[in-house]
């Protein structure tokens, strides 16, 4: 890691909890609570508590007291380029290894830990330096600066008639991922809104045809107005 002369060597799980308070930053508003941050990893609020513990001795961390933990510059910087290593294995993996995008996510977990900055190098270099994974989520630069998440809207908030392209699927649920395959949609896919369904089915229209999606999905899957797409041409 670039930040690991100053702060020592990091065990994986210390950085798998820097990606996850980092990620948490961008759904709610910092602090994060413990509790949260057990939720999403998995785990009981003492063990969260107990490496809060030591990710604050390293600076990695700030904590307020019955509120949660917010990320120093130094803690950012590590999980920033441990998204970065993360989104560019996602991104090997399912361009030139043939993995499918439900596949590629536990993957790049096994690896982000692992690979050199040269290694870094030469793969965003080999991929032509993408900007997004293939879940359509922003890749930080080499830089290291946080990336910039562009304005969407989840699908289920819009009405009939609304034309949208898919901007990002959440990796977390692979069954999720699986069923929007073969379905036939992905990051840049158009479809059109065309009725929601008393039954807990979300129904567009890709490429004249019908598509019945469950309301969960139509709940996480992120859009933007197609006409942003012409105006970004």
């Amino acid at each position: 890691m670039h930040l690991n002369d100053g702060v020592g060597m990091l065990s994986d799980v210390m950085e798998d909890y820097l990606k996850s308070i980092y990620n948490l930053e961008r759904e709610h508003e910092p602090p994060i609570a413990t509790s949260t941050i057990a939720e999403y990893l998995d785990v009981t609020p003492p063990t969260v508590t107990s490496m809060a513990e030591k990710l604050e001795s390293r600076g990695l961390i700030e904590r307020e007291k019955y509120a949660g933990v917010e990320l120093t510059p130094d803690g950012e910087t590590v999980a920033v380029e441990v998204i970065r290593h993360h989104r560019l294995l996602e991104s090997f993996l399912a361009t030139h290894l043939d993995y499918d995008w439900d596949e590629v996510h536990d993957e790049a977990d096994a690896l982000e830990h692992h690979i050199s900055e040269e290694f870094e190098d030469r793969l965003a270099e080999k991929l032509g330096d993408p900007t997004v994974d293939p879940h359509g989520d922003p890749i930080p630069n080499a830089d290291l600066e946080p990336p910039e998440h562009p304005d969407t809207e989840v699908l289920a908030d819009h009405a009939e008639g609304d034309a949208l392209v898919v901007a990002r699927a959440s990796d977390r649920n692979t069954d999720e991922l699986r069923y929007l395959a073969d379905a036939g949609v992905q990051p840049g896919t158009e479809l059109t809104v065309t009725e929601h369904a008393p039954i807990g089915l979300f129904v567009v229209e890709i490429d004249g045809e019908a598509v019945h999606l469950p309301e969960r999905v139509a709940e996480t899957l992120e859009v933007r107005p197609a006409a942003d797409e012409v105006t970004d041409a």
